[in-house]
């Protein structure tokens, strides 16, 4: 079924460098491929703008829309976009299972990032300590060079990606699944997506309605997000004037801020300097503890253990395992325990493989992150079944032979 837009934004008319004119269908395409490719339940984390889009063309549930009128909830989608790679993704794993973004250029999503910033910090006030405007989150010159906080945040990683030297997102949180033909739409799956926190929302029983049995029934969000929410300051516009809550000395800062830029960029750089800590101190004041870092193990183990696929990371570690490559792997373990548990196509993975090629380090290796020897692939054949298997396939031909 196609779909007919007459947003110019959505399907337009372009020239490349060389004076071609092309159409861009980079947008419809990216969601056509998020209704073709993921599953019907499939969640996606993006900014507000493009909400309506992603459910009406790819009949996906998107995280908000434009008729997400909860401020509080949009200043949450905006430190998510604009926090540290790593924090983002401690919370986004509880709350979908794809990022989509708008690159490309032009009032893409990068362009609004200062905004958005800007918007968590007017909530969660520790997102720009003492900058209300956000000055510290911007470009340092014409050529794009990021500020400090630009560059760690997930929005720039997942933004540049592989296009700026040096940048690329972090392999062991996204995995970049789409790009659309003129690079104006990017997709990532989410790994380490907590279960727990999905199965949560979608249960019924979670949902608070304005009177039983309602259609209408606003989710909430699950318990695991519960150390966030405790961080954020209520926001009161200045036409919230029946709330009787105001917040005037913060009001007061962002206007003289929004009044003399300059003399804001100064206080920012001044105040990011003043709040700088030791990295062991960052790590000790996450929002979210080191206990996530555990979840997220865990979940990249069952996300291996169930999606069997021939892939570059498949290949490669049977590569090592056939080389006897055992430092290799050991590294590769030691930064990723999860890879023990890849899965080809068929069902093997690496125990099956070192049980093959009769390298007892590398079973030692495997067993010592907890991969089992009783695992089945797809034919139902352990690591030593199929090496009896193949033991026995030999002797059979050895005496076919006469030997």
């Amino acid at each position: 079924m196609s779909v007919q837009l007459s947003n110019p934004s959505i399907l337009y008319k372009a020239r490349l460098n060389t004076g071609k004119s092309v159409l861009v269908d980079d947008y419809r395409e990216a969601y056509n491929w998020l209704r073709e490719n993921t599953p019907e339940d499939a969640r996606v984390l993006s900014w507000w703008d493009y909400g309506y889009q992603i459910t009406g063309i790819a009949n996906r549930t998107t995280i908000a829309d434009g008729n997400t009128w909860n401020h509080e909830h949009i200043a949450l989608l905006g430190m998510i976009l604009t926090g540290p790679e790593k924090q983002s993704h401690r919370i986004m794993r509880h709350l979908a299972d794809y990022v989509l973004l708008w690159g490309g250029g032009g009032g893409d999503d990068l362009a609004k990032s200062p905004h958005l910033a800007r918007i968590a910090n007017s909530v969660y006030r520790n997102h720009c300590p003492n900058d209300p405007t956000c000055r510290r989150f911007t470009y340092l010159d014409r050529e794009g060079t990021p500020s400090p906080m630009m560059a760690k945040s997930l929005l720039y990683k997942l933004h540049s990606h592989n296009l700026r030297p040096g940048v690329t997102a972090d392999p062991n949180r996204f995995r970049e699944v789409f790009k659309s033909q003129y690079g104006k739409v990017r997709i990532y799956k989410i790994l380490g997506v907590s279960k727990e926190s999905k199965e949560w929302v979608a249960n019924p029983d979670n949902k608070v309605c304005d009177v039983p049995g309602s259609w209408y029934c606003r989710g909430q969000y699950p318990p695991a997000l519960e150390p966030v929410l405790k961080s954020k300051t209520d926001f009161a516009q200045l036409e919230d004037f029946n709330k009787g809550v105001t917040d005037d000395e913060y009001q007061r800062q962002y206007f003289e801020n929004l009044n003399d830029p300059k003399k804001a960029l100064k206080n920012a750089r001044k105040a990011e300097s003043e709040t700088k800590k030791p990295e062991s101190e960052a790590k000790k004041s996450s929002i979210i503890g080191k206990e996530l870092d555990k979840d997220l193990l865990k979940s990249r183990i069952e996300e291996r253990k169930s999606q069997w696929e021939d892939n570059e990371e498949a290949t490669l570690m049977w590569e090592l395992i056939n080389k006897n490559s055992v430092l290799d792997i050991k590294e590769w373990l030691s930064k990723d325990p999860s890879a023990a548990y890849l899965r080809s196509a068929d069902g093997r993975g690496p125990m099956w493989w070192a049980y093959e090629s009769k390298n007892l380090d590398i079973v030692k290796e495997l067993m010592s992150h907890g991969v089992s020897i009783k695992a089945k692939d797809g034919k139902g054949k352990t690591p030593l079944e199929m090496l009896t298997e193949r033991i026995d396939v030999t002797w059979s031909q050895h005496k076919s032979k006469g030997w």
